[in-house]
């Protein structure tokens, strides 16, 4: 067995995880990138930056998992085309409709199934700050309480831990990091809308031109509007 430290990134297709995989790579981790299909409006996309990822980080492997039983519960407006992606109110504090149910726990699941049976030292995933001011599953109280759950359901002498480096940070802060260590944000997708361009009017394309805008960095990714967020 392999020295190397090994760790499982939850690789959403978006910059927070593709900077995640970009912070684990620094801290001397081997990757394994984790990819989910869920019923999304932007899955195509966001499989094909998820997998442009695992080129540019040469990760140890990728896993690609389709897990449609979350569009099959419904309940948010990135997998039932019944409900509207809302506008961006990067003010507001109640729970947006693109909040999928639950969400991260079934994918920290798998990422721990994933992690113990490939040895794996560490589950990394991107929530940040500005995620849990509206979605309780990334509230630093979660991922704790998430720690103890991976700590008592596996082995003896499995040792996982979950690390979710930016849960302190706004996305400004992950932008910045980001571009320090050169991730590839041309191969990331963050819009709730659509395949391409991004709509620049949804919650995730707000939070994303203004981290940009913020950090003085054009953003790479196209966009059929480009409001300036950092006014508000």
């Amino acid at each position: 067995m392999s020295d190397e430290k090994r760790a499982v990134v939850l690789a959403s297709g978006g910059m927070d995880s593709a900077t995640a995989a970009a912070v684990a790579q620094e801290r001397g981790y081997e990757l394994y990138l984790l990819h989910t299909s869920y019923g999304q409006r932007t899955e195509d996309k966001e499989y094909a930056c998820a997998r442009e990822q695992a080129d540019y980080f040469d990760a140890a492997d990728f896993l690609h998992l389709t897990t449609d039983h979350l569009s099959k519960v419904g309940g948010s407006s990135l997998t039932d085309d019944e409900m509207d992606v809302e506008e961006a109110d990067l003010e507001s504090e109640e729970v947006p409709t693109s909040y999928v149910p639950f969400r991260n726990a079934n994918l920290l699941a798998m990422a721990t199934s994933y992690a113990e049976a490939n040895d794996c030292d560490a589950v990394f995933i991107g929530a940040h700050s500005e995620d849990f001011s509206g979605y309780p599953d990334c509230r630093p109280a979660f991922f704790d309480a998430f720690q103890r759950v991976v700590d008592v359901g596996t082995k003896d002498d499995t040792q996982i831990s979950i690390e979710a480096p930016f849960v302190d940070w706004s996305k400004t802060d992950i932008a910045e990091k980001g571009t320090e260590l050169d991730v590839p944000y041309e191969h990331t997708w963050s819009c709730y809308r659509d395949d391409e361009p991004a709509c620049g009017t949804c919650d995730a394309c707000a939070f994303r031109l203004q981290a940009f805008r913020n950090v003085g960095v054009r953003d790479p990714i196209e966009y059929a509007e480009c409001p300036d967020y950092t006014e508000e």
